[in-house]
């Protein structure tokens, strides 16, 4: 509201009554409405009808049923009365100031409403047309421009062409009744207002916050009156969870419109379900977390060696056995041609269904188990009759790091001791070879053959 105002121009008046006028907050077909403010600095907004409506005795009329309706209701939904004058030359009437902009510039400048947002506004008017109806009167203008959004809550604002329970009047002089788009069938054929009447204006209403757009299209009037009363609304972009109610508001005959009670306390349940966040049974999940959970899509670029253990799994019949040290290939995040399980191992990529190149379903690779089937790859043997160490996505080395360090330690410190073994054996027989070779037994052997004592050739 406040992004309204104007500038004073130089045939509006500066004071009006015990009131000093401010600024302009809007113009209408009835007259212009000013921001003024009283002795003791309480704001208004001012009504001051048109000099030409002035004298027109059925408009006054007009504008005294507005003043009458306003002194009327009770509660906060609506601008509470402050004063007014109808006798004067230009009568006027002054209600309590509503900080906030309307529900149209609001939609205009920030787009649609959420669910719960526009679910809250809904059960607050709703709840505020309750009062105005139980005092007699049909408002017959309900639109996004005539309601307020205060910090306190969504005001109702210009009761112009407000008009008893039972009123049948479609035109008064010089202006025109209602605005097409929001007006019920009952309105445009001339037929008896009823809080009914409200309710469809209500939900024209809700569903144009929800999507920045009438629900009925635009055009002429005759166009725009001429659907409302023949052709279905619009609520294409409405919440699923606000759509049937709004459909109901907006039926053709007033009998089966909600009436406004019912209407309030179903708009508040679905306000604090979608404050919750339960109004939708199932969310989205984001992509993150999607990636974590066994729903049959590639787990990610993390582990490409897992599409690869599908081309070489049960019932493929590739013989494509995969890289050699089980080492990723560069293009490992793409799915393979069976589709790529789970991180649980589980359904191939997609529905969940087997690969229509398969020729059974894969076997989840569980914790000791090892696929079975033609074309498979055992998994490694750690000892008889025990099942081999959990395989990676290749079948080549044991998916357990801990393990392949023990197994390193264990070859590393056998083939030391090995070495080790080798060595010493080689020491003692080159120390042996030694002693034979010593010279002084050379030359006794010699001494004793030479004397006869000693075969040649023997010990």
């Amino acid at each position: 509201m406040n992004m309204a105002m104007m500038r004073l121009r130089r045939e509006d008046p500066r004071v009006v009554g015990s009131f000093r006028l401010h600024r302009r907050l809007g113009a209408g077909g009835m007259g212009v409405v000013y921001l003024g403010s009283d002795k003791k600095g309480q704001r208004v907004a001012l009504k001051v009808i048109r000099p030409d409506l002035a004298e027109d005795q059925e408009f006054r009329s007009r504008f005294a049923r507005e003043v009458s309706a306003a002194r009327r209701i009770r509660g906060g939904c609506t601008a509470r009365l402050v004063a007014a004058d109808l006798d004067a030359d230009r009568p006027w009437f002054a209600t309590q100031y509503v900080p906030g902009p309307s529900l149209h510039d609001k939609v205009n400048d920030e787009g649609p409403l959420g669910a719960a947002e526009l679910a809250s506004i809904g059960a607050a008017l709703s709840e505020g047309l309750v009062a105005v109806h139980e005092a007699g009167v049909v408002h017959r203008d309900l639109k996004p421009s005539n309601i307020l959004l205060s910090p306190k809550g969504p005001r109702i604002i210009d009761f112009g062409i407000a008009w008893a329970t039972g009123a049948s009047t479609l035109t008064h002089v010089g202006t025109a009744v209602g605005s097409p788009g929001f007006l019920a069938p009952e309105q445009v054929r001339g037929a008896v207002v009823t809080p009914a009447t409200d309710v469809f204006s209500l939900g024209a209403t809700l569903a144009y916050a929800s999507t920045s757009d009438s629900p009925f299209g635009h055009g002429s009037s005759e166009v725009m009156l001429y659907r409302v009363v023949h052709e279905e609304p619009h609520l294409h972009g409405v919440p699923d969870a606000l759509a049937p109610l709004i459909r109901a508001c907006l039926a053709k005959d007033p009998e089966e419109r909600p009436s406004t009670l019912d209407l309030s306390l179903r708009l508040k349940e679905i306000a604090a379900r979608e404050a919750q966040g339960v109004g939708d049974p199932r969310p989205p999940v984001p992509r993150a977390a999607e990636a974590d959970r066994p729903t049959g899509r590639l787990a990610g670029p993390s582990y490409p060696e897992r599409t690869l253990r599908q081309s070489g799994g049960p019932g493929m019949g590739t013989g494509t056995p995969p890289p050699r040290g089980g080492v990723p290939s560069s293009r490992g995040s793409a799915p393979s041609r069976g589709g790529a399980p789970s991180r649980g191992g589980g359904a191939p990529r997609g529905n969940g269904a087997p690969s229509p190149r398969s020729g059974s379903r894969p076997t989840p690779a569980g914790r000791g188990s090892r696929p079975g089937g033609s074309g498979s790859r055992p998994a490694p043997r750690s000892g008889a009759g025990r099942p081999g160490p959990r395989p990676t996505g290749t079948g080549r080395r044991p998916a357990n790091p801990r393990l392949l360090r023990q197994r390193l330690f264990v070859f590393v410190v056998v083939t030391l001791l090995v070495a080790l073994g080798i060595g010493i054996v080689q020491g003692c027989q080159g120390h042996a070879r030694g002693l034979g070779g010593d010279p002084g037994v050379v030359r006794h052997q010699q001494l004793q053959q030479s004397q006869g004592r000693l075969p040649v050739g023997g010990a």
